[in-house]
């Protein structure tokens, strides 16, 4: 008789301590400050922050991580000082590492065709029209990344799509394009 009560006591703390058990809410948190912050909403009052609000600029001068600045201007006369200054810092190794070409053949060729005739799938289906042979343009590998960077007439920016070093690349592989034409 003592040992079914004893069965029935076992039984008993074990459904007591598995039905205790919540898998929604964790256990017991070791300061619990640190996993619940204080949450601000952002242009509501708060007399801690300059200007009473919470939503505060970034300081004067303040540049995204990562971004590179770029000195030429988005004009005619940025186009011509980077054709006339800007060189490439790409060393040899870079410059025949063959992911220029692959950079170009995902972002380019298909307005500019696999040659740089300017006969990419969307031109010959007419979606854009007047895209330049690169044989009949006075380019240079600084007006080939600034036109990357800003885009120029209908050509929009891939400065989005490619860091300055693949742009870099582009421009190496698009020269060597006009080469061979």
């Amino acid at each position: 008789m003592k040992r079914i009560y004893k069965i029935t006591l076992l039984v008993g703390i074990t459904i007591l301590v598995s039905s205790c058990h919540n898998n929604s809410a964790p256990n017991y948190q070791y300061f619990p400050n640190m996993y619940e912050s204080v949450a601000y909403e952002p242009y509501t009052e708060a007399k801690i922050f300059k200007g009473d609000k919470e939503g505060q600029l970034p300081v004067e001068g303040t540049i995204n991580r990562g971004f590179e600045p770029y000195e030429y201007e988005n004009s005619t006369t940025g186009y011509e000082l980077a054709k006339a200054n800007l060189k490439s810092p790409l060393t040899e190794e870079e410059r025949n590492s063959g992911k220029g070409k692959e950079l170009f053949e995902i972002y380019c060729i298909s307005c500019h065709g696999a040659a740089g005739n300017g006969k990419g799938k969307l031109v010959e289906r007419e979606k854009f029209l007047g895209v330049p042979s690169y044989k009949d343009r006075d380019i240079t590998e600084g007006s080939i990344f600034h036109v990357e960077t800003y885009g120029l007439n209908a050509m929009g920016s891939h400065a989005n799509q490619l860091s300055a070093h693949e742009r870099w690349l582009v421009a190496d592989y698009v020269l060597k394009l006009k080469s061979q034409l």
